[in-house]
Formats: C-alpha cells, sequence, structure tokens
C-alpha cells in the first residue's frame, strides 16, 4: 500500500482570489519556476509527470518495506529445513533414539525408558566389547530371516527406520555383550558363576537381583566376528542361551549391531550413562578377539 499523502493544499492556504484554483503540479513546483503562463505550459506537465512519479516512488517504496518481512518468512523455513535434514541425519549415522519394550534388563533399562544408541562407537574398525549394552538387528539370529523377497513397502519402512521416522518394530533387540569371536562362554547352571575363557565373571553389580547368571548351562565357543549376548534379567530373558542349536546358534553378527546404548535420556530421572562394568576388566587378556577396539 502506498504511503505518499498527496500533496496538494498542504499548507491549507486558499486559492488567489479571481484565479483558477492552483493545480497541484503548481502547488509543488520548485523554487523559481515561472508564472502563471509556465504552469499552463509546458513547465507545469512536466512537474504533473514529476508528481506521478512522485506517488510511483511511494508504491516502490511500500513494497520495498515489505520486502523485509518475506526474506525474514523465508529465513525462517530455510532455517526450519536445515534443522531437519540434520536431524535426520543424526537421526541415520550418528545417535539414535529407542524406547524399552521389556524388562529382560532390568534392573539396568526398565519398560519405557528410552536410550540413545551410539551408532559410531564402532563405525571407525572398532569392535563390541565384552560388556557394552547394544542395540541389534535380531533378524537371522534371534529371528527367522523371511523367506520371501523384500518388497518395496519393506524398503521403504527399511529407510523410515534407518531416518529415525518409523518405529524399530520387533527385530531390534537390546542386550548386554558378554563374549566376543575367539572367547568360550560356558555355565554350569543355576549357582554357579559364568566364565569366560576359564575366568569366573562376577555379574554382581547388573544382574537383576535374586537371578542366577544362568539357570541352564552350556559350553559355547564365539566364532570370529560374532557376539554372545545375554539379558541383565537372566530369567526373564530370551537371549543368546534360548537360541542355541538353531541356523544362527544364538551369536549376533557384529554388522547386525546398530550401535552401542551409551545414555538413558528418559525419564529424567533416570537419566545416566551405561558404562562398561568393572568386572570386564578382569577378563582382558584373556584370549579371544576382547582386546580388539
Amino acid at each position: 500500500m502506498s504511503t505518499h499523502e498527496p500533496p496538494a493544499d498542504r499548507d491549507g492556504s486558499p486559492a488567489p482570489t479571481g484565479a483558477e484554483p492552483l493545480s497541484r503540479s503548481a502547488v509543488v513546483s520548485p523554487e523559481g519556476a515561472g508564472g502563471p503562463g509556465d504552469v499552463e505550459g509546458g513547465a507545469g506537465v512536466d512537474v504533473v509527470e514529476g508528481g506521478e512519479e512522485a506517488e510511483g516512488g511511494g508504491e516502490e517504496a511500500g513494497e520495498a518495506e515489505e520486502e523485509p518481512g518475506r526474506s525474514r518468512s523465508w529465513d525462517l523455513l530455510m532455517l526450519a529445513g536445515i534443522c531437519l535434514l540434520t536431524l535426520l541425519l543424526v537421526n541415520a549415522f550418528v545417535a539414535r533414539p529407542y524406547a524399552v519394550p521389556s524388562g529382560s534388563m532390568e534392573d539396568t533399562l526398565r519398560p519405557g525408558d528410552r536410550i540413545i544408541a551410539n551408532q559410531l562407537a564402532y563405525a571407525f574398525g572398532g569392535h563390541p566389547q565384552r560388556g557394552d549394552v547394544v542395540v541389534f538387528d535380531g533378524t537371522g539370529s534371534f529371528l527367522r530371516e523371511s523367506e520371501q523377497p523384500p518388497g518395496i513397502g519393506d524398503e521403504l519402512r527399511s529407510v523410515g527406520r534407518d531416518l529415525g521416522l518409523v518405529p524399530a518394530g520387533d527385530t531390534v533387540f537390546v542386550k548386554r555383550v558378554i563374549g566376543v569371536g575367539g572367547d568360550r562362554v560356558t555355565s554350569t547352571g543355576p549357582g554357579r558363576p559364568l566364565t569366560v575363557n576359564g575366568v569366573p565373571l562376577d555379574e554382581t553389580s547388573y544382574l537383576a537381583p535374586g537371578d542366577d547368571p544362568s539357570s541352564v548351562a552350556f559350553d559355547v565357543v564365539v566364532p570370529a566376528g560374532e557376539l554372545w549376548v545375554m539379558g541383565d534379567h537372566r530369567s526373564a530373558s530370551r537371549d543368546s542361551r534360548d537360541h542355541l542349536g538353531e541356523p544362527g546358534g544364538g551369536f549376533v553378527p557384529e554388522d547386525k549391531v546398530i550401535g552401542r546404548a551409551d545414555w538413558v535420556v528418559y525419564p529424567f530421572s533416570r537419566w545416566t550413562s551405561l558404562d562398561r562394568p568393572a568386572a570386564f576388566t578382569a577378563l582382558a587378556g584373556t584370549g579371544g578377539h576382547g582386546d580388539q577396539r
């Protein structure tokens, strides 16, 4: 909208007696302009054109004043787009939140806890370590591979999960690493500790109160590049023990690990880091590939 104020009769002076009312062009004539004859002649026309240009200039000025508002809106839209893209990239490649669905990791993790999986923990030649809490895709180890080839819908859901736009579903698990490639993990049954490469493992700092390290006996050697994982609430956890004898043998391939669970971030009252228990330091140098970094 033009902010130009019509310039005629701004001083409120009455028109001269006996003369025709002054045109707007005469009122805004510059100093030194000629007499009435000049007003009626070419000089007056020139001034009228100048007045029209002034009005046009006012409209352009008004449009110019509106431009900063449109520019700010565009800047905000661009900022929102950049923030969204950054969030998607972080979610896909750096850190991803997950909700804990069950009590298999109590008391370390409780149902409804929100954890952050650090996807860079093993991204540059690193390997999962004994004692790490890991988030992994159980397809092929805890769950059978689908016999049907993936369709376009499956591919889209997979991309959506990678970007954090689709819930993880029932193929994603969270457990603690007990043995890594080359380790021999043994249990002699209730009331006895697990041993890793012949060394008893003290699990009192993280096992659910009242739980035995294992109610079933087993003796396994972890293949290279794979993991033996168990829940901290052993009596309520379906883990590597429950898949002995199946095609995957209960072992989880390292390349199925999505990330290391590093933080509980919600509820805020349970905000804490998930550090590797000190008990696992006793296993250093005992064999296998447990000392890889």
